[in-house]
């Protein structure tokens, strides 16, 4: 290995702001999160008018 150069292991390994691939993992997770959570309120909120 390189100096200076850091062996990830687990969730580091793939969401790191080292590389484009683990910031593109960190963007697609903040999304997909706050998809989520859009998705939570708006069907919650189709319930309850019924």
């Amino acid at each position: 290995m390189a100096e200076g150069e850091q062996k990830l292991t687990g969730l580091a390994k793939h969401f790191n702001s080292q590389t484009n691939y683990g910031r593109r993992n960190v963007t697609v997770a903040t999304y997909a999160g706050i998809g989520v959570i859009a998705l939570y309120f708006f069907v919650r909120s189709k319930t309850k008018k019924t």
